[in-house]
């Protein structure tokens, strides 16, 4: 499976994401934000940063960019896609999955390994977990608040893929850190799973969230 990182001006967390998937057994390859075409791509990963700098929002103008089109005709295609952090904020500038990430209840920069609860299982990013398992995968942002006018939706229709097990470091709204659309193919996740694969980073439970992208979708 030939999975695309997107590169934007102020993507940082690229080269971890690029060794996450290889370890998961994926061939990785990086995508400039000019690319629109990729259809040689079986599926794409949005990496955390700060997209140009988070002016005026965080991901309002990488949402804006040529890839995007590109990220859009594969989903229309049923191909996965995921957005950690910086990319799930993107995720949720262009409507591809519900709700949006704003600024942290306490506006600073929050930086820690943190607890998670799996909500479901029916998404490929979490096929490889159990319901209700909790996981040990870092946080790193000031702007992933998750909100939505209608949290109840995302409950009736299975959306809810992570929630902050015990405390909630940013406020966000029942603890949710990770949603998915209605066919769950597409992921945006506050949390860095990239940076809990390999047991000498403290944790690898963040490795079968690539593994469930490249085997089950």
């Amino acid at each position: 499976m030939k999975i695309g990182v997107i590169r934007f001006p102020g993507t940082n967390c690229d080269r971890d994401v690029h060794h996450a998937l290889e370890l998961a057994g994926a061939e990785a390859d990086y995508v400039w934000w000019k690319d629109e075409d990729l259809t040689d791509y079986d599926g794409i990963v949005i990496p955390g940063g700060f997209s140009y700098g988070d002016y005026l929002r965080a991901g309002a103008i990488a949402s804006i960019t040529p890839v995007i089109d590109g990220v859009k005709a594969l989903v229309k295609e049923e191909k996965p896609v995921l957005g950690i952090c910086n990319g799930a904020q993107i995720l949720g500038e262009i409507g591809l999955v519900p709700g949006v990430f704003i600024t942290n209840e306490y506006p600073k920069f929050n930086c820690q390994s943190i607890e998670l609860k799996v909500k479901t299982t029916r998404s490929p990013f979490t096929s490889y977990y159990k319901k209700d398992e909790v996981v040990q995968i870092p946080i790193a942002h000031a702007e992933g608040r998750f909100y939505t006018e209608d949290v109840e939706l995302l409950h009736d229709q299975d959306q809810i893929l992570f929630q902050f097990n015990d405390e909630n470091p940013n406020g966000s709204i029942e603890k949710i850190t990770g949603v998915c659309d209605e066919s769950g193919l597409v992921c945006a996740m506050m949390p860095h799973p990239e940076r809990a694969c390999e047991k000498i980073l403290g944790s690898d439970d963040g490795l079968k969230v690539f593994k469930g992208m490249i085997d089950n979708s």
